[in-house]
């Protein structure tokens, strides 16, 4: 895998669309992680109602006489590929979640993003030791942290390759 860092650059920063991809996948990490566990849970099922619901009927809807059961099974396929995307998304955030260094910054995005509480929940629960601009940067500086590991790691290339 080649990388695009600056020559003689050991570490290289996450620069700021990647560090908003990195928000922005944080703030659906809760979803995600739901999501797989219920795909987990429930694979069977989605399955049978996909050959059996009118879901699968409606793939395409310029298809009158659309096959049922091919249908179901590109529907079935789209949902392992989200299912497998979203393994690798909350694989590599809990990665580089767990390489981050201040304990402080670490408990401010475990509770803001990797628990999915509300920033307003996040403020109110750190309030009785930091102040509100204490916290807003101790998140905004673990998300850069976990950035900068995901781009160390190579993250965002190969999630540019794949779309």
């Amino acid at each position: 895998m080649a990388m695009a860092w600056g020559q003689g650059e050991l570490f290289p920063k996450a620069n700021e669309a990647e560090i908003q991809r990195t928000k922005f996948l944080l703030g659906k990490y809760k979803e995600m992680t739901m999501l797989m566990q219920d795909f987990e849970k429930f694979e069977q099922d989605l399955k049978q109602v996909a050959v059996d619901g009118e879901a699968a009927r409606r793939i395409d809807q310029e298809d009158l006489h659309a096959d049922k059961t091919a249908n179901a099974t590109i529907l079935i396929e789209k949902q392992r590929w989200v299912y497998q995307r979203y393994q690798f998304y909350t694989q590599q955030l809990r990665r580089a979640f767990s390489l981050i260094q201040d304990d402080d910054e670490r408990k401010a995005v475990d509770y803001r993003y990797m628990q999915g509480y509300s920033y307003k929940e996040a403020l109110l629960f750190f309030r009785h030791g930091m102040s509100d601009s204490t916290i807003r940067r101790k998140i905004s500086e673990g998300t850069e942290s976990i950035a900068n590991t995901l781009k160390l790691m190579g993250f965002f290339e190969q999630d540019n390759v794949e779309f």
